[in-house]
C-alpha cells in the first residue's frame, strides 16, 4: 500500500474518530431528552451517517486494492472486509447493520426511529472504535 493510500485511510480514520468524540455525550442522553431536542437529533444523525460512510469508503477502496471486485452494496462491504481479513470478520457482521442506518438516513429521514438511532451511538462508540484499531494495525501491517 502507498503512503498516499494510507494517508487516505488515515483522513477517513480521523472522521470517524471525530465523529465518535463528538457523539459522546448525546450517549448518555435519555431517550426523552433525545427526541424533545430537534437539534440534537439532526446532529446525531449526521455525525453518525458521516462516520459510517468513512468507514463504507475505507472498506471499497481496501476491498478493490486488494484485487477484489467493488462491494454490490453499502452493507456488503462490511462483510466483505471481513471476508478478506481487512477486519475481524465478526466486527464486520456487527458493523454491516449499519449500513442500514446510513440508508434510512439519506433516503427515508421522515421515517427514522429516533429511539434506535440512539441506540446506533451507544453501538458506534463501542464498535467503530474497533474497527479504527483493526483498520490502523491494517494498513501498518501488524495483522
Amino acid at each position: 500500500m502507498s503512503p498516499l493510500e494510507k494517508e487516505i485511510i488515515r483522513r477517513k480514520l480521523l472522521i470517524i474518530a471525530e465523529n465518535l468524540k463528538a457523539l459522546e455525550p448525546k450517549a448518555n442522553m435519555t431517550s426523552g431528552e433525545y427526541i424533545s431536542d430537534v437539534y440534537k437529533r439532526k446532529a446525531t444523525e449526521r455525525l453518525l451517517q458521516e462516520l459510517i460512510e468513512a468507514a463504507i469508503d475505507i472498506n471499497s477502496h481496501r476491498i478493490v486494492q486488494t484485487g477484489h471486485a467493488a462491494p454490490d452494496d453499502y452493507y456488503e462491504s462490511f462483510i466483505k472486509a471481513g471476508v478478506l481479513k481487512i477486519t475481524p470478520a465478526d466486527l464486520a457482521e456487527k458493523l454491516a447493520p449499519s449500513a442500514g442506518l446510513r440508508n434510512r438516513r439519506v433516503h427515508e429521514y421522515d421515517l427514522l426511529d429516533h429511539s434506535l438511532v440512539l441506540e446506533a451511538v451507544k453501538m458506534a462508540e463501542k464498535l467503530y472504535s474497533k474497527y479504527i484499531q483493526e483498520i490502523e494495525r491494517f494498513i501498518s501491517g501488524r495483522i
